[in-house]
C-alpha cells in the first residue's frame, strides 16, 4: 500500500520540468524560510520571542526522537528497494523518519498554535515540504505521516510546556 502510494506520485517526477524544479526547490530550500521566520520572530516582541522559543525546543527535541528512532529502527528507502524516479541525491540513511518533515511541521505546530495565519501558511508549506519528499523519491508516504505526527505532537507538548513556563 506505502509503495502504491509512493509510486503514484513518484513516477510523475521527471515528466513534467516545471514541476521538478519547483519540488526540488522546496525539498531543498524551504528550510531557509523557516530559519528566516524563526530569525524574525526572536527580533520580534515577547509573544513573538516566545513562540521562536518554543519553536526551536521542538525542532531540537524532534531532531533528537529522530536519532532515537533511527537507532533501534531501519527502514530503507524507496530507490534503494525499488526502481524509482530519484531527483536528488541522497543518503541511504533510514528513510523514517524524514528529518525535513519534522522540523518543518515541528516549527510551523508551535507557531500555528499562536500565531493561526502565519502557522497556517508554514503548515500548508510543510505539508508540500513532505509531498516534495516523495516526489523526488527519498521517502514513502508513511514516513512523511508519521513525522508530521510525532513533530506536531512535540510541536503541541512544547507549547503546552512553555505556557506553563509562562505562568
Amino acid at each position: 500500500m506505502d509503495y502504491k502510494m509512493f509510486s503514484a506520485f513518484n513516477r510523475l517526477a521527471g515528466r513534467y520540468s516545471l514541476l521538478d524544479m519547483l519540488m526540488i526547490l522546496i525539498s531543498n530550500k524551504v528550510h531557509y524560510m523557516f530559519i528566516f521566520v524563526l530569525i524574525s520572530m526572536l527580533f520580534g516582541n515577547r509573544s513573538h520571542k516566545k513562540v521562536a522559543y518554543s519553536s526551536i525546543s521542538s525542532a531540537i527535541v524532534t531532531l533528537f526522537i529522530s536519532f532515537v528512532i533511527k537507532l533501534f529502527s531501519f527502514k530503507y528507502r524507496p530507490f534503494v528497494k525499488h526502481r524509482v524516479g530519484i531527483l536528488l541525491p541522497s543518503k541511504t540513511d533510514s528513510s523514517f523518519p524524514s528529518k525535513h518533515t519534522l522540523l518543518v511541521f515541528a516549527i510551523a505546530t508551535s507557531i500555528f498554535l499562536r500565531e493561526r495565519v502565519l502557522g497556517s501558511i508554514l503548515l500548508a508549506i510543510s505539508t508540500l515540504t513532505g509531498f516534495s519528499r516523495i516526489w523526488v523519491g527519498h521517502h514513502y508516504p508513511s514516513d512523511i505521516i508519521g513525522s508530521a505526527f510525532i513533530s506536531s505532537m512535540t510541536g503541541i507538548i512544547m507549547n503546552k510546556t512553555f505556557k506553563n513556563n509562562a505562568s
